[in-house]
């Protein structure tokens, strides 16, 4: 409003609802009072520069909505009842937002942001966890949406099982035993939006406030905030070149109901859990009745010539919930992911699923069904297993050549990133902040960690084209260069 007190700007709505919004906040702020005589119309319409009629049509809607009452032949006048809406000094909707105003279990929560930020920006070199998504056939996906049924769209269109479309359950299930070795029922399957909500649902069904679990240190900071939003003390757990050692982390933590691997491809670490570690991972649970949450970010991304199956899939493996996701293997705009479930806790998970957010869009999961069921899956991961050893291989040679043989990656088996160690108590944290202000994201080693000491880089490369790796190299390269670090 001018500073003359008309109203003229009629970009925020008519002129009516101008004024109506106007008087409302006068009186919801307290400076129009309970029992005050507002000005006859006529006046207050030339106050404001609007005809009569707006100004009548204002003041009928605050008298239905009951913040005003006319007195016949005497007025309209501020009702009386809206005196416990002024807002008080210090008061108001903007101080009830914040941590003052959330329960216990709120800001928990709440707390979690500080250890993990997931990144909400386009996907830039080196960020991790970015696929490929310009070679996504998505002309292949409209027409798969575009033939769907009628009747059948009608179909997906309703309120659904929370366990997820029968048809999509049964490819993922046929999927992972000829992907990943895991003979698993549609039944088991449990479709979720995404792999961070399967590690939701797993806190929240598995998992009392205060208990122990088990995890990779370092590891993935998002797994371990869900569960610390939860209420569970997590755990940390060295490495060693063949994984966790779940032998040390029981002896440490003999009360851990549950523990949280990364086994075919490590994260960030890049390290493959020997088949000795995973038998004692799985006699630990049998042993102890715990729990082991498989999480297999990345396992369709082996480029050597034998793939090595799912840890679920070994014999005895009824404890392992095993998580998967298509955010890697497709892309992160679908948000779909799945847990392989115990039988017997499928129908729990199912049910804590439609209180969470009822079901995902059945369209999607339909056209995600025909997608694998007629081989696309097979087709896309195919393209992406020569192309991801490309860039990885490229990664590698434009760091050494950048940095002048400083920085010299191993090149790894699988997986979409890489990451490069210093030796001692080093900091990472510095050259990290140095990379981001000549524009390169370039997460520290030390981010993932809990108590371990391991320090270094994670770089991506699975999502970004030749000439922005080379670009990126040449950015950071000077900065591992001998002498400049």
């Amino acid at each position: 409003m001018p500073a003359d007190g008309t109203i003229q700007d009629t970009s925020r709505g008519s002129l009516r609802q101008q004024v109506y919004l106007q008087l409302r906040s006068a009186i919801e702020q307290g400076t129009l009072r309970a029992g005050t005589r507002l000005p006859p119309s006529r006046e207050h319409a030339q106050a404001l520069g609007v005809a009569r009629n707006t100004v009548l049509w204002a003041l009928e809607r605050l008298r239905v909505e009951g913040f005003v009452q006319a007195r016949v032949g005497d007025g309209t006048y501020v009702a009386d009842g809206v005196a416990a809406l002024a807002v008080r000094p210090g008061g108001g909707r903007a101080a009830l937002v914040g941590e003052a105003a959330l329960s216990a279990r709120g800001r928990l929560m709440a707390d979690t942001a500080l250890r993990w930020r997931p990144p909400a920006v386009m996907a830039a070199p080196f960020r991790i966890g970015a696929p490929e998504v310009a070679s996504f056939p998505f002309a292949l996906w409209d027409r798969l949406s575009r033939s769907v049924a009628p009747a059948a769209r009608q179909g997906t269109a309703q309120y659904l099982d929370p366990q997820g479309l029968p048809a999509l359950r049964e490819a993922i299930a046929h999927w992972l035993l000829v992907s990943r070795g895991l003979r698993c029922s549609a039944e088991q399957v449990l479709v979720t939006s995404g792999s961070q909500q399967a590690i939701d649902l797993i806190g929240r069904l598995l998992l009392d406030v205060g208990d122990e679990v088990m995890v990779e240190d370092p590891g993935y900071s998002g797994i371990r905030a869900c569960l610390l939003g939860h209420g569970a003390q997590v755990r940390p757990v060295p490495l060693d070149d063949e994984g966790l050692d779940i032998a040390a982390g029981a002896a440490r933590w003999p009360g851990a109901r549950l523990v949280v691997v990364t086994p075919t491809h490590q994260f960030p670490l890049g390290l493959r859990m020997s088949l000795a570690r995973r038998v004692a991972l799985i006699d630990w649970a049998r042993r102890c009745g715990g729990w082991i949450v498989e999480d297999d970010y990345d396992g369709e991304f082996q480029y050597g010539p034998h793939r090595i199956a799912a840890l679920a899939s070994l014999p005895h493996a009824e404890r392992v919930l095993y998580v998967g996701t298509f955010s890697k293997t497709l892309h992160p705009g679908l948000r779909l992911g799945f847990i392989v479930l115990p039988a017997g806790l499928a129908p729990a998970f199912a049910a804590a699923k439609a209180l969470a957010d009822r079901h995902c869009p059945g369209e999607l999961q339909a056209v995600l069904a025909r997608f694998i069921a007629e081989g696309h899956l097979l087709r896309h991961l195919r393209r992406m297993r020569e192309l991801y050893p490309q860039r990885q291989a490229l990664l590698i040679e434009a760091l050494a050549r950048a940095s002048g043989g400083a920085l010299r990656l191993a090149p790894r088996e699988q997986g979409m990133h890489l990451t490069a160690e210093v030796s001692g108590r080093r900091g990472d944290v510095a050259l990290s902040a140095r990379a981001r202000e000549v524009g390169v994201m370039l997460a520290p080693l030390s981010a993932y960690t809990l108590e371990s000491p391991r320090r270094g880089w994670v770089f991506g490369y699975a999502a970004y084209h030749d000439a922005a790796l080379r670009d990126a190299a040449r950015r950071v390269g000077p900065l591992f260069a001998r002498g400049s670090a």
